[in-house]
């Protein structure tokens, strides 16, 4: 069974947030965010967007949906969302070979770089 509590507390860990950092950008108190992480109480929905956007994942992952984490590219450039999707894509779907990286990934892995080394 899905615990939420256990999934708010693990997201607010991961980031390094305290309860009472989280409640202070919910304007929630630290003993709200305990209940909320003990499953004693269930966000409203308003509040439930709110812990979505703040640690960058989908309602359904929150709430125990899906179990897939989401990856903000918030600021990031066309030219650079594109590179980020070729590079999921690859690696995802073409295994590391014993002998190390294909070209076509060690290309896609120099490029990456070039690309987020711009000033």
């Amino acid at each position: 069974m899905f615990d939420f509590g256990m999934r708010i507390k693990e997201l607010r860990r991961k980031h390094r947030m305290t309860q009472d950092q989280l409640g202070r950008r919910l304007d929630r108190s630290k003993s709200v965010i305990s209940s909320y992480e003990n499953n004693i109480k269930i966000p409203p929905l308003d509040i439930l967007t709110k812990i979505a956007v703040i640690f960058n994942v989908s309602l359904d992952y929150l709430v125990g949906i899906d179990k897939k984490e989401m990856i903000s590219v918030e600021g990031l450039t066309v030219q650079q969302k594109e590179l980020l999707q070729t590079v999921i894509f690859e690696f995802k779907d073409n295994a590391v070979y014993s002998d190390g990286l294909t070209a076509r990934q060690q290309e896609i892995l120099n490029v990456l770089m070039k690309e987020f080394s711009k000033k």
